[in-house]
């Protein structure tokens, strides 16, 4: 007979102004993580005494990385988890770590993601074995062809072009879709690039691999995020109530059968998986997409966004174009998607993305996102993919809403 699960809460989160690799000289990984996780303890109101577990994400580093970064906080003695799973690396941190307080394992959980890494474009680190994309690479090669191109822009282009192909998607949705992100970042303390840019001059941007520009690709960033999460019991034990977000669902998942049975590029890059992950979520949660207000979406490069768009439901197949022209996916439609800039504009430390997903999703439903703040969240929607391929869909809401509701009215009448 199965055991009931306990309710996963997240009660702090933290992180770090994400940064230009190499940047900020006294930025070094340790550092970075202390950052995150200070801010997340502070949030939290919580001792790194109580933290009885940790899941630490980093895709670049060596064999113990998660414990060098942690002891500095004073977290020692205790179970330490090294994750890597690629670009879904943070998500994955913050999916054990819930695995732990919903089976009984631990009561309070750090999920602590970082990256530092090198300046240009993702690069095969070893020659001598296979990589991890290689079969993916493969078909995109042997359908679209291979140019000197990053191969993850040909790859994300190239499912693009697939759309394109398709339903007739045209070059200027995918550069919609930067120039809302590029736009939403400027409000972003903590995003790498708070500039705003006409749709024009990211169009004109040099092109990198058709149909994406410059300004539609996401650079490689140094930073730190971190997420702190708790039992039901704990919370009440803390009096966490107030600040506490429910994980309403949370699914992982890699690549579907057609990855390799079909040669399409869409599914190549996430499709299937995306879509059969987020249904079970929704399931799970006992929600659908009707019921979430904000997204933060796995937007690597334009393509993925517009793409990812249908595969979670939040528009019909083929029917991303006109969600785009409509304004659903920003402030004023249906949906705000990536309201804290996106991987585009925020930056992409691998590590930390899945993890700084989540801490703006909880600022979003606490309240806290200042100028970005969307009007009325009551539910969320995470999307962090990992080519090779994971991926993590989660759903969030406020745990105690009325608490929550009082202790905003509280602090509001303060100002």
């Amino acid at each position: 007979m199965a055991v009931p699960l306990k309710r996963v809460f997240v009660v702090g989160v933290g992180m770090t102004k994400f940064e230009k690799p190499g940047r900020r000289k006294d930025f070094d990984y340790p550092d970075m993580a202390l950052e995150a996780g200070t801010k997340a303890l502070e949030d939290a109101g919580l001792r790194y005494e109580q933290i009885e577990q940790a899941c630490v994400g980093y895709v670049y580093g060596d064999t113990c990385y998660g414990q060098r970064a942690l002891y500095q906080m004073g977290l020692t003695a205790i179970p330490v988890y090294n994750v890597n799973n690629a670009c879904a690396t943070g998500s994955t941190a913050l999916f054990m770590a819930k695995q732990l307080i919903e089976g009984g394992l631990a009561d309070c959980v750090m999920a602590l993601g970082f990256e530092k890494m090198e300046r240009g474009s993702l690069s095969a680190k070893y020659s001598d074995r296979a990589g991890p994309w290689d079969k993916h690479n493969a078909i995109s090669v042997k359908l679209r062809g291979k140019d000197k191109s990053p191969f993850a822009a040909q790859l994300f282009g190239n499912g693009g072009r697939d759309h394109m192909d398709k339903y007739g998607t045209k070059e200027e949705h995918f550069a919609k879709i930067a120039w809302k992100n590029h736009k939403h970042s400027v409000n972003n303390p903590y995003s790498q690039f708070q500039d705003e840019y006409t749709l024009e001059q990211i169009q004109n941007s040099p092109m990198v691999y058709y149909p994406l520009t410059k300004l539609q690709c996401c650079p490689t960033s140094d930073g730190s995020a971190c997420a702190i999460l708790a039992s039901e019991q704990f919370v009440r034990k803390n009096r966490l109530e107030a600040q506490a977000v429910e994980i309403a669902a949370m699914e992982m998942s890699t690549d579907e059968p057609s990855v390799f049975g079909e040669e399409n590029i869409m599914k190549l890059i996430g499709y299937d998986m995306a879509k059969n992950t987020a249904k079970r979520a929704f399931k799970k949660a006992g929600m659908t997409p009707n019921d979430v207000q904000v997204v933060e979406l796995h937007d690597c490069f334009a393509s993925n966004e517009l793409i990812t768009y249908e595969a979670l439901g939040l528009c019909p197949e083929g029917g991303a174009a006109d969600f785009i022209d409509r304004g659903d996916n920003t402030y004023g439609g249906k949906y705000v998607i990536n309201p804290s800039g996106g991987l585009i504009s925020k930056g992409h430390p691998l590590g930390a993305t899945g993890l700084a997903q989540c801490s703006e999703l909880i600022w979003q439903l606490r309240g806290q996102a200042d100028k970005r703040q969307v009007p009325g969240v009551k539910a969320c929607l995470q999307h962090n993919l990992g080519l090779g391929g994971a991926v993590v869909i989660a759903l969030y809401k406020l745990g105690y809403p009325e608490l929550a509701r009082a202790h905003q009215r509280r602090l509001t009448a303060k100002l």
